[in-house]
């Protein structure tokens, strides 16, 4: 995974995880994707997924989606 993104300030800045269907407000910031974040404590279902058009999806050159239920690039890239 080629990243273009260097820190977790940069990955937070772009985040669009709180505008997902999924989205639960119980205090996370997003950033899932990020392996420093992975998977979130109070997302359990998926009802839909924005990763794709996440600018921080496209800049890091991700390839897997769902990353608040099924953990970052790094965690899912192990499955």
């Amino acid at each position: 995974m080629a990243l273009n993104i260097t820190t977790l300030e940069e990955v937070l800045g772009m985040c669009i995880c709180m505008t997902c269907p999924s989205w639960v407000n119980c205090g996370e910031k997003g950033g899932y994707c990020a392996a420093a974040i992975g998977k979130s404590t109070c997302i359990h279902e998926e009802k839909g997924c924005l990763c794709r058009s996440c600018p921080a999806f496209k800049n890091a050159g991700l390839k897997h989606t769902g990353f608040c239920t099924k953990g970052s690039e790094n965690e899912q890239l192990k499955m």
